[in-house]
């Protein structure tokens, strides 16, 4: 695992501990000589964790749509900065060059790729570590709705176990590295009634 694909706010949140978490992350990833790669922003949580790999010695790889370069929130003192035509070519690439991901605090967005991820991986499209860094229990209620998706027949437990909650950032690296799929495929049992 060298490519760390990280989904994260382009806020900061109201809470220092967000930014100063997502410092951390962006610290530890350059430390442990893994390559970041996110949405490109220098904004929010984006910004502290590209700043902090760049900071740090590391090398960070942000995929921005063209759009959003025209609003000037593109990070121009990245080790590269991919420039693309929409966010679906955005979500591609960053699949494309990721080994692992992880989704730190976030809105829409940051859900939004979680959730695709996620679908990627269940369908086999990719076979890919998905981290979820819940942080100060940001991600707790989103976690009980996967059980009760569970629960309803909606989710297998299989699928479920696919996304790695990781409470402390010093896990991040350990727990993603760490993580091997099994034998199920969703293929396997899907009810075709």
């Amino acid at each position: 695992m060298n490519n760390i694909c990280v989904f994260c706010g382009s806020g900061k949140g109201n809470e220092s501990i967000y930014y100063e978490k997502a410092t951390t992350v962006g610290k530890i990833i350059a430390k442990a000589g893994k390559t970041l790669v996110y949405g490109g922003g220098n904004v929010g949580l984006m910004g502290a964790v590209a700043d902090a790999v760049m900071t740090n010695g590391g090398t960070a790889i942000g995929v921005i749509p063209d759009f959003l370069m025209k609003k000037e929130v593109g990070h121009l003192g990245l080790s590269e900065l991919i420039v693309v035509k929409s966010m679906h070519e955005r979500k591609q690439k960053m699949a494309e060059l990721a080994d692992a991901f992880l989704a730190l605090p976030g809105g829409m967005g940051t859900l939004e790729e979680l959730a695709e991820i996620l679908t990627w991986v269940q369908l086999e499209i990719i076979k890919k570590p998905v981290g979820l860094f819940n942080l100060n229990g940001y991600y707790s209620h989103l976690l009980a709705q996967l059980d009760v998706m569970v629960h309803h027949g909606f989710l297998r437990p299989q699928n479920r176990k696919m996304l790695i909650s990781i409470a402390n950032a010093d896990d991040i690296i350990p727990q993603l590295s760490a993580y091997r799929f099994g034998k199920y495929s969703i293929w396997d049992d899907l009810d075709r009634t």
